[in-house]
């Protein structure tokens, strides 16, 4: 009889918490909508790292991009009238943002402009738009969650090709999220929150996609939500429900967790640092950032 190894446990470390400064304790739309009407005064998401190691994260109630630099120096890039959510960059100059209230946007880091990218699909609204990863030929692919879960398993999974076209591969997701791709780019994987799970999605050569079934099961009271995978083909997932950091094998085995803190809730990663194998993990409770040193670098991130 053989039996799983249990994985090693590991608590994450702090790297920068939100100047207080920056922190707004009110009432907004979207907490009242989210967070069950609580005062938030930072949700933090989608980070990702330009060229010279600045990470840069969104705040989801309050429209804003933050530039943190390698030594966890805050800066405002950019306030805006949005729901900013999960980011990538387009090219050196420009990120391109899953808005949750106004479709997909980009801003320029250096003069922090605003701008449509694709607010609507046919001239309808995205039900809300969340994460996002390109492959390695340009295309994007994003998820569109709103309020979609088990009692409306109804959230989208699109794929927008270099040339413009968009086109819908899922719509049955119980709440997507994150998304991120395999070494090969053969398969993507996607978090789907309040499934608590996360699917495994093949993608076939004619831009179809077949056969997707379920790759990893969590349990709690919020499923997975950010990804990444490293140099060693690992799924990592952010889950924010239990404070945790999944790092699974290619057998969705855990074979590590790192912790967050007591009450953390961590929402995505990103690895960045030397050689690229420090794990950056947004704990968007407390406003801070946590990190881990790792075994293995992330896997580089394409852009458009």
């Amino acid at each position: 009889m053989f039996l799983i190894q249990p994985p090693q446990v590991r608590e994450l470390k702090l790297f920068s918490a939100m100047p207080d400064q920056f922190r707004r304790p009110e009432r907004s739309a979207w907490a009242d909508a989210n967070r069950g009407g609580t005062p938030t005064n930072s949700f933090l998401e989608g980070p990702v790292f330009d060229g010279a190691g600045n990470l840069f994260v969104t705040d989801i109630p309050w429209g804003r991009i933050f530039r943190i630099d390698p030594q966890g120096q805050w800066s405002l890039v950019a306030e805006y009238d949005g729901e900013p959510n999960g980011m990538k960059f387009l090219d050196a100059r420009t990120l391109l943002i899953t808005d949750y209230k106004n479709g997909l946007m980009q801003v320029e880091v250096e003069s922090g402009r605003v701008a449509p990218f694709l607010e609507r699909r046919n001239s309808e609204r995205f039900k809300g738009v969340n994460d996002l990863v390109f492959d390695g030929a340009g295309n994007l692919y994003f998820t569109d969650q709103g309020q979609t879960g088990l009692h409306d398993p109804t959230g989208r999974l699109y794929r927008l090709g270099r040339d413009g076209r968009l086109d819908l591969l899922l719509d049955n997701i119980p709440s997507p999220n994150g998304v991120a791709l395999s070494p090969d780019g053969r398969v993507l994987y996607l978090a789907v929150t309040r499934g608590n799970c996360v699917w495994r999605v093949p993608l076939l050569p004619d831009g179809s996609v077949s056969k997707v079934g379920q790759f990893f099961t969590s349990y709690g009271p919020s499923g997975p939500d950010g990804l990444a995978v490293d140099a060693q083909g690992r799924l990592l997932i952010a889950n924010p429900g239990l404070g945790y950091v999944w790092v699974l094998n290619s057998r969705a085995e855990p074979v590590e967790v790192l912790r967050g803190p007591s009450g953390a809730s961590t929402t995505n990663l990103a690895f960045g640092g030397r050689e690229g194998r420090t794990l950056y993990v947004t704990d968007s409770t407390h406003g801070q950032i946590l990190i881990a040193e790792m075994d293995a670098p992330g896997l580089p991130l394409a852009r458009h």
